[in-house]
Formats: structure tokens, sequence, C-alpha cells
């Protein structure tokens, strides 16, 4: 362009507010803190294991005596929240290892409690790690069961309650669990342990690698006689709306990053916190794209972690916790 260029006679010049990294932070609508994250741990029997997941870059199984070292790096790093999944020895069909007193995740909750008595800790409800079907609940005949696996998950709630934890996080998408739950562990005493409730929960094809993570694939079928079906937005407000009404603390939507909208919906239509799940498919897409570098994955993590919290989610569970933090 030449000297002579006319400029052009703007009022507003939405640039000025884009000019340096100063500039763009005192102005930025979003910002993502190490509050907003929960980290998701696997753990496992045995002693000294740290076995890193075949398809989840960077991510690891453990076993009791390292879940408490990592858990401890987590909190030096300002993370204060995790998520805990367990897997067990034993797979029955009654899935009565789930709330064993002994079994991994309750062993796990007391030593990590005994070690870090302030780090909230929230414990997966359901039932696909536990049983050999691979599925959220009992199956009779190739049936999902409702009613009778809502009586299990009340049972595996109060054994949780009953070894430290802060939060039950049933995920199974059983219809009247929250109710059953909250009534279950009210009646045991445990009124101040919370009720975080997977309440829109799609039957999405994202969960792969955390399915290897706990070997709990489906040996038949598939999850959309219970999970949700991804067409559907007004369904998921249904969902979380009864949830609530049933006595859920904190509401998610999964997965997150591809679920944005309902995200956004459920932010504007309720005021409890709501949570998005930035799922293990999301996690590795990303992951086995920046080993290829075809991607910066610290950057594209970063960015998909702001793109949650600017929709609207104001807790995020995703598997780039640990170094999320390290960043921020």
């Amino acid at each position: 362009m030449n000297d002579t260029a006319l400029l052009l006679n703007l009022v507003q010049r939405p640039r000025r507010l884009r000019q340096s990294e100063a500039i763009r932070s005192i102005v930025a609508e979003t910002s993502l803190s190490k509050n907003d994250l929960v980290f998701p741990i696997f753990v496992k029997d045995g002693e000294g294991v740290k076995e890193e997941v075949p398809s989840m870059p960077g991510i690891f199984r453990y076993s009791i005596d390292t879940a408490i070292q990592e858990c401890r790096e987590l909190w030096d790093l300002g993370i204060k929240a995790i998520d805990l999944f367990g897997m067990p020895k034993v797979k029955t069909e009654d899935g009565s290892e789930a709330y064993n007193e002994d079994g991994i995740i309750q062993r796990a909750l007391r030593a990590i409690k005994a070690e870090l008595p302030d780090l909230c800790i929230m414990t997966d409800v359901a039932l696909d790690p536990f049983t050999p079907f691979g599925h959220d609940g009992l199956v009779r005949d190739g049936e999902i069961l409702n009613d009778e696996t809502v009586d299990v998950l009340c049972k595996m709630s109060v054994s949780h309650a009953r070894a430290g934890a802060n939060f039950v996080s049933p995920s199974d998408m059983m219809d009247g669990r929250i109710g059953a739950i909250r009534e279950a562990l009210d009646d045991e005493g445990f009124t101040k342990v919370g009720i975080l409730s997977y309440a829109a929960k799609y039957a999405s094809s994202f969960y792969g690698p955390f399915r290897d993570a706990l070997n709990s694939t489906p040996q038949f079928g598939d999850k959309q006689t219970y999970q949700m079906n991804p067409a559907n937005t007004d369904e998921a407000l249904k969902e979380i709306q009864l949830d609530i009404e049933e006595g859920a603390d904190i509401v998610m939507v999964k997965p997150g990053l591809a679920y944005l909208d309902i995200v956004r919906r459920a932010r504007e239509n309720f005021t409890v916190p709501v949570a998005a799940y930035h799922v293990s498919g999301e996690y590795s897409m990303v992951m086995a794209a920046g080993e290829k570098g075809w991607i910066d994955a610290n950057r594209v993590m970063m960015e998909s972690l702001l793109c949650m919290k600017r929709a609207g989610a104001s807790i995020i569970f995703t598997y780039y916790a640990k170094e999320a933090a390290k960043q921020l």
C-alpha cells in the first residue's frame, strides 16, 4: 500500500483490543482456572503399578500407592479434585464387587483420604467395570434392568460414602437413580455427601479409549437403551431437570467438547453447577494428532478446555488437567 492510501474513517476498530497479550487478557470474556479442573484416575490392585493406557497417551492405571503419589502431585499443582474409577479383580453378574467394603475403590478412597484429607474425591457409580457384560446396569436375557440396577447403585454409593467420598457420581443413566441414591445416603447419615449426576450422558462413540482403560467394553449390543440419543437436545433438559428435582447437587454433560450446545442450554436453564466431561476420545484424538506433528496438541487442548468454559461449564473433567495446571 502506498503512502497516499486513504485511511478508513472508522469510529470502532475492534482490533484495538487485540494488540497485545496484556490487552487481550484484560478484556477476555472467559478465563480458565486450575479450580475448574477435575482429574480422572484409574486404580487397580497391585503395588508400584503405573501402566500407560495404550489408547490414551500420558494416562496411566495406578495401584493405590502410586495413585497416592499422583494425587500429591496434583494437589501441589493446584488441582483440588479427582474422579476415581476402579478396575476390580472380580467381575460378577450381580455386580456385588461394586459395593464390597474391601473393593478397589473403597480401599483407594480410604488410603488417599488418609494422606490428603482436603482433596475432593468424586467416585464413579456404575456397573460397567464390575460385571462381565460391560454395561452400566444388571443384565437379564439381554435386557439392561433399571430398578434392580438402581438398588445396587444405592449400595455402591453408600459404600463409597462410608469410605470417604465427597461426591458420588452416578454415570449409568438409569431412571430414578438420583432420588434413590439421595434417600439411601441420607438414611445412612451421609447427608453431607454430594451427588454429581451424569445427567445428560449420550450414547457416544467417543468413549472407546476409556473402555480400554477399564476393560469395560460392552460384550453385546450397545448402550442406546439407556444413554441418550446424540440427536436430542430437549431431552437433555428433561433429564437434567429430573435429576435436580431428585437431589443432584451438580449436573454433568458428557461428552463435553462435541456437545457444547447442551452445556450452553444447561447453563442457561438451570442454576446448579454444570460440569462437562472432556472424554477419552476427545483427548486421544488430539494427542494422536499431536504425536504425528499435525497439530500443536498443547494449544489445541487449552483451547478445547477454554471452549467448554466459555459454553458454560463451571467444572471440567479432563485427562489433560495435570498438564493444563502446569500451563496455567
